[in-house]
């Protein structure tokens, strides 16, 4: 962990303005050499996802509401990994719900009176969420859903809506500015402004925009101004530890928006268990 933050503060401080994975830190299996053990770590962009506590919104008095652009932009999500609509509506809603303050249900959603029905009662959170696992006790999370979906998800610490970073964002991962303006932005476009990304980085949001046919003189338009970002502040820190016979996974969020960067959450457990 403390080699991966000190790599981390030196990639976010190289370009104040703009962060650029220019060394290939991210998004690959890096081994280390560690006396007795066998060490694989990996390190994303943890920014580059659709964070669920975006579906809702904190007013002056903490209560959390519900955020329509990020419903719309899950179920954007949701219809480009092939889910059903109507599954795709019923899901959203009852994912909102599990998290809002309130106690009314959204149209296809599902509160404290579907849960306590069940043959083992519970309640909702009406928190937000800590770690992705939770979702599975939200109405319509199927064993399979779960799967399709939970490499696109994270949890950030905050309500606030995916702060998408097209330098550091993959081609696999076109659909996530798909989500942002399905009706503007195509995959094929959003492939090809990934693509087109010069070197050093885009200087600023508005450059990319202008690839993607949503700038100029028009404005952002259809997707909030703030969401597309050059910069990356939420790093996920996966370990993979191996010392005689015994296997331990680790993941951490890394917050590089404070300095020294430093730990926000972990967890630990394979893929199974996540």
């Amino acid at each position: 962990e403390s080699a991966a933050l000190a790599r981390l503060q030196g990639l976010v401080g190289a370009q104040g303005d703009r962060t650029v994975d220019a060394a290939g830190l991210l998004a690959r299996d890096l081994p280390l050499a560690v006396a007795g053990a066998s060490v694989t770590v990996r390190i994303d962009d943890a920014g580059n996802c659709f964070n669920v506590n975006s579906l809702v919104e904190q007013d002056i008095d903490g209560r959390l509401t519900l955020r329509l652009a990020a419903l719309s932009q899950l179920r954007a999500l949701m219809a480009q990994l092939g889910v059903d609509t109507g599954e795709a509506a019923r899901l959203s809603d009852a994912m909102a719900d599990w998290i809002d303050s309130d106690s009314q249900p959204l149209t296809n959603g599902a509160e404290d009176e579907t849960y306590r029905a069940m043959p083992v009662p519970y309640r909702t959170a009406n928190r937000l969420i800590v770690d992705l696992t939770e979702l599975r006790a939200v109405r319509g999370m199927t064993a399979p859903l779960y799967q399709r979906l939970r490499p696109w998800l994270c949890a950030l610490p905050a309500p606030e809506l995916s702060p998408i970073q097209l330098n550091t964002l993959r081609l696999d991962q076109a659909p996530l500015l798909v989500m942002l303006a399905p009706d503007a932005i195509t995959p094929a476009r959003a492939r090809a402004a990934i693509a087109a990304r010069p070197a050093q980085g885009w200087a600023t949001s508005a450059e990319a925009m202008r690839v993607l046919g949503i700038g100029g003189g028009g404005g952002i338009g259809v997707v909030p101004p703030t969401q597309l970002t050059v910069r990356s502040r939420w790093f996920l820190l996966t370990q993979d530890v191996r010392i005689e016979g015994a296997t331990l996974s680790e993941q951490a969020l890394v917050d590089t928006g404070v300095t020294p960067a430093r730990i926000a959450f972990r967890s630990w457990g394979d893929d199974t268990a996540r």
